[in-house]
């Protein structure tokens, strides 16, 4: 049912098998016969597509209809529009419930109406309607290779970002200046001072692992290299709570799952959280806390590497062991740490180190823990992020576009369609 889309076959994930003549005769598919979907969820069920020409023998399933017209009474393809233009509607609208999936009989596709006239009329629509969805074709191709565009020039913004190419280093601006300013390692020697004042833990203060430099890039002037550990106060997945624990609407705290994690830094609702009692962080979910301005980043996937940080509409929220939280220092602005972890570069490192199981990338919080990170200078930091979230809401405004051509082109093919056949 998935090779039928828009009208048309698609010719992906195709699964083959062996048969006999006398099963490719009474399941096989001719150039002309029309494949109509007869289980689906409610809103595709009736989707239907026209057999090309030049396709190999093929043969279908049983959650299809084959549909062999008389072709002196009407063109395959004028039927077929006909159902694209329609047949979703009228189907949803009959279709019998079984199971969570609607379902449409034989009987109830025989009845389907149509719109019928000579073939030479036929042939004219048909011609028409082709004539004008080729244009929105190369419209919809036009606008698609705009997305992409913008996916990779948000890419390039982030590597920019981090490789320290966005804005004037802190060091150039310091030197035409004639001053001084505090560099990535006296920033870093900073932060690891004064949490080794302020730690009250138990036992002997342990100093966090410093960044293995083989292989890095050299950063610029003024920069350094530090852990992940180094600059955050905190490194943590979260857990699951009992289901006892757990219940929809609204609650106390909100609990996060990888798919409310987004690959912008914001956080997904379209999805809505489930809730917890905030009883629950006083015992075994303590250290799935997550407060407003942490990073978030799933560790399981595909896919790797989506990265939200913690709103502030909740003074607490929890999330699941799917989920890393950092919980960055002073000396770290955390949308900085937002923008590198979405860096491709990094992506690309995260998922050559996951272990993959079972088609399952699984990073461990000790790896997230050991990653090397640049570190600029604050104020350069600052200006590093307010200069990717100037491109990226120039981005996301094109974005915003790009798809609401792509709705309004969708919404053409149906008007061009229901015209035509009135």
């Amino acid at each position: 049912m998935y090779n039928i889309e828009a009208g048309s076959i698609v010719w992906r994930d195709i699964k083959r098998m062996k048969v006999t003549p006398a099963e490719q005769v009474d399941y096989g598919l001719l150039e002309g016969d029309l494949l109509v979907n007869r289980v689906n969820s409610r809103e595709l069920v009736g989707k239907a597509a026209v057999i090309p020409a030049g396709m190999e023998p093929s043969l279908f399933e049983s959650k299809n209809i084959r549909l062999r017209l008389d072709v002196a009474k009407a063109i395959p393809k004028f039927i077929n529009y006909q159902l694209f233009a329609r047949g979703s509607r009228h189907f949803a609208s009959n279709a019998q419930q079984v199971v969570g999936m609607a379902s449409i009989s034989q009987g109830q596709l025989a009845d389907f109406p149509i719109v019928l006239t000579d073939l030479d009329e036929q042939r004219r629509i048909v011609a028409e309607i082709e004539k004008q969805f080729s244009r929105l074709d190369e419209a919809v191709a036009n606008l698609q290779r705009v997305k992409a565009n913008i996916k990779r020039y948000k890419a390039s913004v982030l590597k920019a970002a981090v490789e320290g190419r966005l804005v004037e280093t802190e060091a150039s601006i310091a030197q035409r200046e004639g001053r001084s300013y505090e560099i990535g390692e006296q920033l870093l020697q900073r932060v690891l001072e004064e949490r080794r004042t302020k730690w009250v833990g138990k036992g002997k203060y342990k100093e966090p692992e410093a960044p293995a430099l083989e292989g890095l890039n050299t950063l610029p002037e003024g920069w350094t290299y530090a852990t992940a550990e180094q600059m955050c106060e905190q490194i943590a997945s979260g857990s699951t709570p009992s289901s006892d624990a757990m219940f929809s609407g609204t609650g106390e705290v909100p609990f996060l799952k990888v798919y409310n994690l987004t690959f912008d830094g914001s956080l997904d609702f379209t999805v809505k959280p489930t809730f917890v009692s905030n009883a629950t962080h006083q015992g075994p979910l303590a250290r799935s806390r997550s407060i407003p301005g942490d990073v978030l980043m799933n560790i399981v996937g595909p896919p790797l590497g989506k990265v939200s940080i913690v709103s502030s509409i909740f003074p607490e929220w929890n999330i699941n062991q799917a989920i890393v939280t950092f919980r960055t220092s002073p000396g770290l602005v955390n949308k900085m740490l937002a923008h590198w972890l979405l860096a491709q570069p990094v992506l690309s490192r995260l998922e050559r180190t996951a272990k993959a199981t079972a088609g399952q990338h699984n990073l461990q919080v000790s790896t997230c823990r050991k990653l090397p990170i640049p570190v600029p200078p604050i104020a350069e930091q600052v200006r590093i992020v307010a200069e990717v979230d100037r491109h990226l809401s120039i981005a996301r405004e094109v974005e915003a576009e790009v798809y609401a051509n792509l709705q309004r082109a969708r919404g053409l093919r149906q008007s061009t369609l229901i015209k035509l056949f009135q």
